[in-house]
């Protein structure tokens, strides 16, 4: 086996011995299928025991250790734990000399790129940001997923390879984000799929509340066809009473759910003034009945109307 002058092995000549800190959600899984394309899990911290749990089911023959004795023992450091604990952890095991020289850190935030590894690349270790877009359950299930998964990365010119050679090994395709933008990039991830499971959260509620027995079964058919309309039209997909300018639906509407449902009152106005902008600017709804509505949603929550300032005006 051919290795660099720090004792790393050099690019495309082996595969990596890799430790993982953080053994959650994401961390497990990763680590799991870098083992079955042949990367050696050569030891892994967690502290709870969900973690310790993940380790002995994906991770099996590996016993739990302290981060510090999992950095001193790889070449490759995974880091998978909580972004407000990312750049603590690194200049922890870098203070202590743990990462050395020629060592590849990785860390999987969406948020941060490598400037939170700072320390770590301070002492000369190669630092790679690699934040797969996906939601994890930290089972075996998650393995299946990863095929086609896109991996938001960012890493210098002499990681780059090793970056693509990862996210290949995890079954991936990478979408190089500039330093620069990776908060933005998290924060698109985050409003799509966080703030979905909110949305749809609410909307089985208002069924529940209209009677519905089983609301997700409601919702399912309605929501998928939405879904992938809306990933391949974009706006085009948009159906329903704002974009047809029906003034008294969506006045009814905010009549019942202020009586029935009034929590999710402020995330439906939002969504409504969101839409309304939207069926505006692509020349759909007509700026006349589209005031109309824009004032109905003023007056549902008066204390955020002012604040809007709406394209509508």
């Amino acid at each position: 086996m051919t290795q660099s002058p720090s004792g790393v092995p050099a690019h495309g000549t082996a595969k990596h011995r890799i430790g993982v800190v953080g053994a959650g959600r994401v961390g497990a899984v990763l680590a799991a299928a870098l083992r079955a394309a042949g990367h050696e899990i050569v030891a892994a911290a967690g502290e709870s025991g969900a973690s310790r749990t993940r380790i002995a089911t994906l991770l099996p023959g590996i016993t739990p250790a302290k981060p510090s004795a999992v950095a001193r023992a790889c070449d490759l450091l995974l880091l998978t734990v909580p972004d407000d604990m990312l750049r603590n952890v690194v200049e922890m095991l870098t203070a202590s000399g743990a990462i050395r020289p020629g060592q590849y850190v990785v860390h999987t935030s969406g948020r941060h790129g490598l400037g939170v590894l700072e320390a770590a690349t301070a002492v000369g270790a190669r630092p790679v940001a690699l934040h797969p877009a996906m939601t994890f359950t930290g089972t075996d299930l998650d393995l299946d997923r990863l095929p086609g998964c896109v991996f938001g990365v960012t890493a210098g010119g002499a990681e780059r390879a090793v970056t693509e050679d990862l996210v290949a090994d995890l079954g991936g395709r990478p979408m190089w984000v500039p330093e620069d933008r990776r908060t933005l990039y998290h924060a698109g991830l985050a409003h799509g799929a966080n703030h979905l499971v909110t949305l749809v959260t609410e909307a089985m509620e208002m069924l529940a509340a209209a009677g519905a027995e089983h609301p997700a079964d409601t919702l399912r058919p309605l929501l998928e066809a939405a879904l992938g309309n809306a990933l391949a039209y974009g706006d085009a997909a948009l159906t329903g009473p704002i974009v047809r300018g029906d003034v008294n639906t969506v006045r009814a509407h905010l009549a019942d759910i202020a009586a029935s449902a009034p929590h999710t009152l402020p995330s439906y106005v939002a969504m409504a003034r969101a839409t309304l902008d939207r069926a505006v600017a692509d020349g759909r709804l007509l700026p006349i009945r589209a005031a109309k509505i824009s004032g109905l949603l003023d007056a549902a929550l008066p204390t955020s109307g002012p604040a809007h300032r709406s394209t509508l005006r």
